[in-house]
């Protein structure tokens, strides 16, 4: 009979010397024993490995719900209008009529030129001034050349006639401005601001009430030989400082201008006028300077807004628009008399170009509407909003079937144009 040879092994013992009675004793185990345990040790990974994959699962179910929510990209309703009209504006104005506000912002500008031929030169200083009357109630006439003793000893002239206004009911002394220039040529008559008197008042009752006082320096002063250039190099640097100037001006202006009120960029107009140009001449070079004061007309842009789709044949509130392209409108100035900036009470102006309609998107009544809504229903929710022309959804994580309950969790973008 043949012999079983796994029997065999249970009963065969390796006994070493050290072995005790009691190890011998103790039976082997079998080949089943190590594929009995080694089975359980498999059970035991696989079940740990179970464990881990559900953990991971579980773990980025978990995450994916802590950074779920929904992102909505918003293209608003936009119309772009032909637009060419006269208007008029009322300075200053309270009301809901077209209204502007007059900014004023003066500076200066300078260019060295290289001179050519010396010359003798025989300059005088020249300025402005502003002469008060606080004397009576009744206007005063000046002639032309009316002589003006400044605080510095030295005498001046007016360049025009002009008459200075009575003193008003409240008191305030009446004033006019008017040009001056020195009694005669050289640097010894430029000077800082001065105050003046009226020379031929002296010594009588007039004399203490009647006084001057100069806007800004006195210059333009020369005697002696220096460096000019031609008309035609004065002509092309003026043009240039105007226009430097002109540009800086309204960049600082630009850069105030609170947010809803529009500067369109044909609505300033610098003001510089021969009195405040300074020609330097000093070692082979000619240096020219111009002053001026840039005028502009500011306004309200919701008032403007309205102004301009009122006729539109669309129902619009101004509250629900904007216009995105305001200031690049064309703006126009028809008022003849407008160059009195600082007198200007009204003015007459032709706007014209393409204003491009924008509506208003009201992001958090879309969100409240939103909330728990099933994703299906999202276009549902957008038709009752003719503001909106189209919209994108993105929800996270992305088998997500609804909207997040919490209004945090919605984010819209509303894609304004610029």
């Amino acid at each position: 009979m043949a012999k079983n040879l796994i029997e065999d092994m249970v009963r065969v013992k390796r006994i070493r010397k050290e072995e005790t009675p009691e190890e011998i004793e103790r039976p082997e185990p079998s080949v089943y024993s190590y594929l009995e345990a080694d089975k359980k040790d498999r059970g035991s990974q696989y079940a740990l490995w179970f464990v881990a994959l559900v953990a991971v699962v579980f773990l980025f179910f978990a995450v994916s719900f802590v950074f779920s929510g929904a992102k909505i990209t918003v293209n608003p309703k936009v119309k772009d209008m032909a637009f060419n009209e006269n208007l008029s504006a009322i300075k200053d104005s309270n009301t809901d009529d077209l209204s502007f506000d007059l900014v004023v912002i003066s500076s200066e500008e300078k260019k060295t030129m290289q001179g050519g031929e010396e010359k003798d030169v025989l300059e005088k200083a020249t300025g402005t001034v502003l002469i008060y009357n606080a004397f009576s109630s009744s206007s005063q006439p000046l002639s032309l050349d009316t002589r003006l003793e400044g605080s510095n000893g030295k005498i001046y002239k007016t360049k025009t006639k002009t008459v200075v206004p009575g003193t008003a009911k409240d008191g305030t002394p009446g004033s006019v401005e008017v040009g001056i220039y020195a009694s005669e040529a050289g640097e010894a008559y430029n000077s800082d601001p001065l105050d003046f008197k009226i020379f031929g008042f002296k010594g009588m009752p007039k004399y203490d009430k009647f006084y001057a006082r100069s806007k800004g320096k006195i210059t333009g002063g020369l005697v002696g030989k220096f460096h000019q250039i031609s008309d035609a190099e004065k002509e092309t640097a003026m043009n240039e400082l105007k226009d430097a100037l002109q540009a800086k001006l309204f960049k600082k202006v630009a850069d105030q201008i609170p947010s809803g009120f529009a500067l369109f960029k044909n609505s300033v107009f610098l003001n510089i006028d021969d009195e405040n140009v300074d020609y330097t001449s000093a070692d082979g070079t000619v240096s020219v300077g111009v002053k001026g004061t840039l005028y502009g007309f500011l306004f309200n842009e919701r008032k403007l807004t309205k102004k301009i789709i009122e006729n539109d044949t669309e129902t619009y509130n101004v509250d629900d628009v904007f216009i995105s392209n305001i200031k690049d409108l064309t703006f126009s100035l028809t008022t003849k008399d407008a160059t009195l900036f600082t007198d200007v009470k009204n003015i007459a102006f032709n706007l014209s170009g393409t204003p491009k309609v924008v509506w208003k998107v009201d992001t958090e009544k879309l969100i409240s509407d939103l909330l728990g809504k099933r994703k299906k229903d999202f276009y549902q929710v957008l038709s009752q909003y003719p503001d909106i022309k189209s919209a994108d959804l993105a929800l996270k994580p992305a088998w997500r079937t609804s909207f997040p309950d919490k209004s945090k969790d919605i984010k819209i973008i509303v894609n304004y144009p610029e």
